[in-house]
């Protein structure tokens, strides 16, 4: 859908993005990931056409972003940081703006608009002038602008920033909304957010990539072991010692009672060996029943920080 290849954005003696080189695929929902300032909105600025590479290439369903700028401009809806909206027009006059200048047919425009703010749920602000609105309702007008034209590709930069936690709930359940008829991409430095929204990953650090994958996959690739928290019934150390002796368990924590005359355990093991059901047959053969087994995987919160650390961040 989106080949990005080499890009680079140099200011100066400084890059903001460097060598950058990633795909995005028809019908995905992409978290592009990065701290502020590591190059997300240069390059999605970039991949929209708003500005130009420095070096580089970005092809849109085929179309060269420079050499054909109008056939590619028209596969992408693009929401900014700062959503381009006019304070002084109503949500109707605006939203019609924007479809006089994506060329949506006139005979067309009333339809696609009810579809669209039904979907983004600004039917009920439709006559309201926009400055008038609410923080929420102003980012989903500014979504609504995206999607006019039924583009294919609807990139969204740090979508939910400002909003309120409820707010911020709403957002998210549009956009996977969102990735049932479109190709979504989320730029964003919110780490719960990529992992609730999205299903691949493209990290950026200092404009750099630093890693592009399923959140599993990087979990897998970024860490050779397991994490269980473990409760068990019995004495602790006994626990713990049956615990440690089974093949595979590198290391068992000790966490405290959470429930009475019980004992819970953080425990990690190679991650190539499953140490589930040993552990509960020796802990049974011992009398000690296990009453709570949770897989405690690598977060994505510990791959963004393993990545940007190993290139000097403090």
């Amino acid at each position: 859908m989106i080949e990005i290849q080499n890009i680079s954005k140099k200011y100066g003696d400084k890059y903001a993005v460097k060598d950058a080189t990633f795909t995005i695929k028809k019908g995905e929902i992409l978290g592009f990931l990065g701290r502020n300032g590591a190059g997300k909105s240069t390059t999605m600025n970039i991949v929209t056409g708003y500005i130009s590479a420095t070096s580089g290439k970005v092809t849109v369903n085929g179309h060269d972003i420079l050499e054909d700028p109008r056939e590619a401009k028209r596969c992408i809806g693009y929401l900014p940081e700062l959503p381009p909206l006019y304070m002084d027009m109503t949500v109707d006059e605006y939203l019609r703006f924007v479809c006089a200048i994506k060329d949506v047919k006139k005979s067309y425009v009333k339809t696609h608009l009810d579809d669209i703010t039904e979907l983004v749920r600004i039917t009920d602000v439709r006559k309201r002038l926009i400055k008038n609105l609410s923080k929420g309702y102003k980012q989903r007008v500014g979504i609504a602008q995206a999607l006019i034209g039924n583009p294919e590709v609807v990139i969204l930069d740090e979508p939910t920033v400002g909003l309120d936690p409820r707010q911020i709930i709403e957002i998210r359940k549009l956009i996977k909304e969102l990735g049932e008829d479109h190709t979504v991409v989320l730029s964003s430095h919110i780490l719960h957010e990529v992992a609730d929204v999205c299903e691949r990953v493209v990290i950026i650090n200092q404009g750099s990539i630093v890693a592009q994958d399923t959140l599993d996959n990087l979990t897998k690739n970024i860490s050779e072991t397991s994490r269980f928290r473990l409760r068990v019934a019995g004495p602790e150390r006994e626990v713990q010692k049956l615990i440690r002796d089974v093949p595979g368990t590198r290391t068992v924590d000790q966490m405290g009672v959470k429930e009475a005359d019980t004992f819970d355990f953080l425990v990690e093991a190679d991650r190539n060996t499953d140490i589930r059901r040993p552990l509960f047959q020796s802990l049974a053969k011992a009398g000690y029943p296990m009453l709570m087994l949770r897989p405690m995987d690598i977060e994505l919160e510990d791959i963004f920080l393993q990545l940007t650390n190993e290139r000097g961040e403090e």
